[in-house]
């Protein structure tokens, strides 16, 4: 009988021992892979989706507010800016490019953004088929919105005021779908887009607003929609800024607090600060997790400790018939480095499995674009760390079994 088979015999010997400290372990496990993964993922995803934005200009108000509506598309605006205002900013020496967005509508709960085609070109966002909007009320739809909702080139819709599906209808005004963009992995998926006289449009009760076209203004390489002549009423949500130069880090953020009428929030430091507020359940969950595998190793100390004593006789018989006394070390050795081997990859596939069931079964999860099949290394290192847990307390039962005095044990005393 070699090793493993008399490890396995061990094991079996005792099931409900031996299941309940794989299931502890795993659970402990499952915990921090979960946070591990919903931790990365969400970083990631921040990282993509704030890249290339310095700064986020909007009305006054909380800036995380400011960049959970404007940047992530998951809060409702804290007002809108003046046109005229904003494309003075845009203008402005320091500021290298700014991409409008008009916001205020939705339907199904996917946000209707009126922006321009910097906006797509700011996430690398490519049509999959159909074309750009090239007049008002024409919309592209993002991959996920297009693929939850059904819509596809040349499907038309009503939207409604705010993020709920409740909300009051334009029904006056139905948008039509002229293209649906390819997968990018950023907010974009979520969300329909237009330009931005579409919003004005739809809001506008008995204005007269002609249609709007896209220009260049000035060198900052901005497209911002222009409109009528003397026209000093029509107002955006926010705007998205490219320093020029690292100076204006400095300069443009106070000089826009301090001489407008608007505010900023930076999307890294407001970030940051969403980071600091949720790591604090975050590090809670990860010490919960922490607890039960320390639990889950104590059980299985108790279990080899108790297994031992039981197992004296044998080990004694082991040991006359020629066993070594390295061999019944290792033996105890490898009872406790299969019980923490067992619980680890089971951990590992459920915290996975957990992941892959709440994307799969949660609608809003879908928009998060979080994927149950990728991997990180501290996963690797988390399974090493089972392992050499499994060893530390499988050692002193396991120096125990190779003290063992056949003489002593078989003479009965």
């Amino acid at each position: 009988m070699n090793l493993l088979t008399l490890v396995i015999s061990y094991l079996k010997a005792k099931p409900l021992n031996t299941l309940l400290n794989i299931l502890l372990l795993a659970l402990g496990i499952a915990v921090i892979t979960i946070l591990l993964l919903f931790n990365h993922q969400l970083r990631e995803k921040i990282s993509d989706n704030t890249k290339g934005i310095d700064l986020v200009v909007g009305a006054k108000g909380s800036p995380l507010q400011l960049i959970l509506c404007n940047v992530f598309h998951i809060d409702f605006p804290t007002g809108n800016i003046n046109l005229k205002e904003a494309e003075r900013l845009a203008k402005h020496r320091l500021v290298k490019s700014a991409i409008p967005l008009a916001l205020g509508d939705s339907y199904q709960s996917f946000r209707i953004v009126g922006t321009n085609l910097s906006y797509a070109e700011l996430y690398q966002a490519e049509l999959a088929n159909g074309t750009w909007w090239s007049a008002d009320l024409e919309v592209v739809v993002g991959a996920t919105t297009a693929e939850l909702l059904q819509l596809k080139e040349g499907d038309t819709f009503e939207s409604a005021h705010g993020l709920s599906k409740e909300g009051h209808a334009h029904d006056e005004n139905p948008f039509v779908v002229t293209g649906v963009l390819k997968k990018t992995n950023s907010v974009v998926d979520n969300l329909i887009l237009t330009n931005v006289s579409s919003i004005w449009k739809v809001h506008a009760e008995h204005d007269s607003i002609e249609t709007v076209s896209n220009k260049i203004i000035s060198d900052t390489s901005v497209l911002v929609p222009t409109h009528e002549a003397g026209d000093s009423t029509k107002e955006i949500t926010s705007l998205l800024i490219k320093y020029r130069n690292p100076i204006a880090a400095i300069q443009l953020p106070r000089y826009i607090n301090a001489y407008t009428p608007m505010q900023v929030a930076s999307p890294a430091f407001e970030a940051a600060r969403l980071f600091s507020i949720l790591g604090v359940g975050v590090e809670a969950l990860t010490g919960f997790s922490y607890v039960l595998i320390l639990i889950s190793a104590l059980s299985i100390f108790i279990a080899l400790y108790n297994s031992l004593k039981e197992r004296q006789y044998d080990l004694a018989i082991m040991r006359s018939m020629g066993a070594s006394r390295a061999k019944l070390f290792i033996a105890t050795q490898l009872e406790g480095v299969t019980l923490t081997v067992l619980g680890s990859l089971l951990g590992l596939a459920l915290g996975h499995l957990v992941l892959f069931a709440f994307t799969s079964l949660v609608a809003e999860s879908q928009k998060t674009g979080m994927s149950a099949f990728v991997f990180y290394s501290e996963e690797l290192y988390l399974f090493i760390g089972s392992l050499v847990l499994g060893i530390v307390c499988s050692l002193i039962p396991s120096v125990q079994a190779y003290r063992t005095d056949i003489h002593n044990v078989l003479a009965g005393r």
